[in-house]
């Protein structure tokens, strides 16, 4: 009596998952929600479709796993840089130079965003992880703030939430205006000579929201 064939998920469920995962990261990224199909993302993964509703139901609640894991990815990079043990100036420009250059190495973060802004943010609003992925972030700002400030260095009462906007917004913008801001300003946006010259401006820019005045003056007579 011949044996079934193996499949994929008798083999290794979690790696079939990740292929999945994998598969469909990039096909989100490139089209969208709407633009991605579910057999695209099962032939790239090397399954059939049933075994991908198998694993993670349908089309939506496969988005909604891809944007928890990249949110996920996203604050874990961001944890591992232990900005508690820098001193609060030193820890915001790492802050904003670890942004700046994630969304760089990771462009399909960005594209997956826009995706989810487009649908009114409805699939992260049911999520579950999403308040365990974000508010540890938002209080390591808060933390980092309220040290700036002990320290003589920080305006006082100054809003996390809206720093941390400012922070994402400096290089996100940029980011995703940058084939038509080449056209509109008349100016190579993406040459190495250009994002250093943006990601030192983001620096500056975030600097001069929070440090105290005096404390400006200082930076720039040591500069």
């Amino acid at each position: 009596m011949k044996k079934p064939p193996v499949t994929p998920r008798s083999r290794d469920p979690d790696a079939t998952r990740a292929r999945i995962l994998a598969a469909a990261k990039s096909e989100f990224a490139r089209r969208g929600l709407g633009g991605a199909r579910v057999d695209d993302i099962a032939a790239k993964a090397k399954i059939n479709k049933r075994m991908l509703y198998h694993y993670f139901g349908n089309k939506e609640e496969l988005f909604t796993r891809i944007l928890e894991d990249a949110y996920g990815d996203f604050r874990a990079a961001e944890a591992a840089l232990k900005i508690e043990q820098d001193d609060p100036i030193t820890a915001l420009k790492r802050l904003v130079t670890f942004t700046w250059e994630y969304y760089l190495a990771n462009p399909e973060f960005i594209t997956l965003v826009n995706s989810e802004n487009l649908h009114k943010a409805r699939h992260i609003k049911k999520s579950e992880r999403m308040d365990d992925i974000n508010k540890p972030f938002i209080a390591r700002m808060q933390t980092l703030l309220e040290r700036g400030v002990a320290d003589g260095l920080f305006r006082p009462n100054l809003d996390p939430v809206q720093i941390l906007i400012v922070l994402a917004g400096v290089g996100f913008h940029y980011l995703t205006n940058r084939h038509t801001g080449a056209i509109v300003y008349g100016r190579e946006l993406m040459s190495e000579t250009a994002k250093a010259a943006r990601l030192a401006f983001n620096i500056d820019s975030v600097l001069r929201i929070v440090c105290k005045p005096e404390v400006l003056i200082k930076l720039e007579m040591q500069a």
